[in-house]
């Protein structure tokens, strides 16, 4: 039977961890009884650096219950490195897991179609949101134009997919061999391949505690995936140059003309407003080629995605002894 880790980053979420933990025991002893998962499975909690107490509350669960784990990372790297840190570890430990937030707002009912899925022969089954009816408008509209542009830009990603996501031990081997530093999961799960489903559920509302992705994040979220996956922003501003390098022949082709004719008259509005457009242009083209060499930087150094300060794990006792 095949043994189920759930992946549950955690960042500063003290005060919505002991619900989300009753909930998954709930739901993973209910899948235990049905015989759909092994009863050596395990709830992974990984712990990003949080500056609350969250780490004492997943020390205290892993006390009192061996279902719990935990991964405690030496500092804050992140959503993405976190999620990595526990898909990692889970891999040298399961057959299967599911990743998920900790703010209860997946729905953990989903987990029975994945799981269909994954017997039917699925390595990585996506939880795709059906709807975004508890979405303000704003955040409605960014989320799909997000996506949209993720694709426009030549990105693969899922359409209306987080990280609420079901991997085989197959699929989490095949993820551990990319080695960038620039993590965008999102982006990085379907350039494993292997056979895939998506099932569609409804997120709730977040049971408490505030977001830990607002719209900075995402947008920062959104240029890392874009930078990290294509280089059209790279193309583009190479086809802005050729345009703008087109442009200005024809305006001294005019200019020339104009000049010939008698027309000498100073264009002082035309003057300004070129200077301002081509140095504005030149400035966010440097500064988009900018964001690439940073990214070059940052992986040539080759510096650790996450380092782990200690794991709470029933199975590891187990084998010690």
């Amino acid at each position: 039977m095949d043994r189920l880790y759930i992946v549950v980053p955690c960042y500063n979420e003290e005060e919505v961890i002991t619900e989300t933990a009753a909930r998954l025991k709930a739901k993973l002893e209910q899948l235990m009884f049905e015989g759909l998962v092994s009863d050596t499975s395990r709830i992974l909690f990984v712990n990003d650096g949080s500056r609350d107490g969250t780490w004492q509350k997943i020390t205290d669960l892993h006390a009192q219950c061996p279902l719990y784990s935990g991964v405690n990372l030496s500092r804050n790297r992140g959503h993405q490195n976190a999620l990595l840190a526990g898909l990692m570890t889970a891999r040298e430990r399961c057959d299967v897991c599911i990743s998920m937030d900790a703010d209860l707002q997946d729905d953990i009912g989903t987990m029975d179609s994945m799981l269909q899925e994954y017997r039917e022969g699925c390595d990585i089954v996506y939880g795709v949101r059906s709807e975004r009816k508890t979405d303000t408008r704003l955040k409605r509209i960014t989320a799909e134009g997000f996506y949209k542009f993720m694709r426009a830009m030549g990105v693969d990603t899922v359409y209306n997919h987080a990280d609420y996501r079901l991997m085989s031990k197959r699929a989490l081997d095949a993820l551990g061999e990319y080695g960038e530093v620039n993590l965008y999961l999102r982006g990085m799960v379907p350039l494993v391949g292997f056979k895939s489903a998506c099932v569609p559920y409804a997120r709730g509302e977040r049971f408490a505690g505030e977001s830990k992705y607002p719209f900075k994040k995402m947008l920062a979220l959104a240029f890392d995936g874009i930078t990290s996956f294509s280089v059209k922003p790279i193309r583009l501003v190479t086809v802005l140059g050729a345009v703008i390098f087109g442009v200005s022949l024809i305006m001294i082709l005019y200019f020339i003309i104009r000049n010939a004719l008698g027309y000498t008259i100073e264009g002082w509005t035309t003057l300004a407003c070129s200077i301002w457009a081509i140095g504005g242009i030149q400035i966010l083209s440097l500064g988009v080629i900018g964001e690439y060499v940073g990214k070059i930087y940052h992986e040539t150094k080759r510096r650790p995605r996450y380092i782990i300060e200690s794991i709470l794990d029933g199975r590891d006792t187990e084998a010690a002894l």
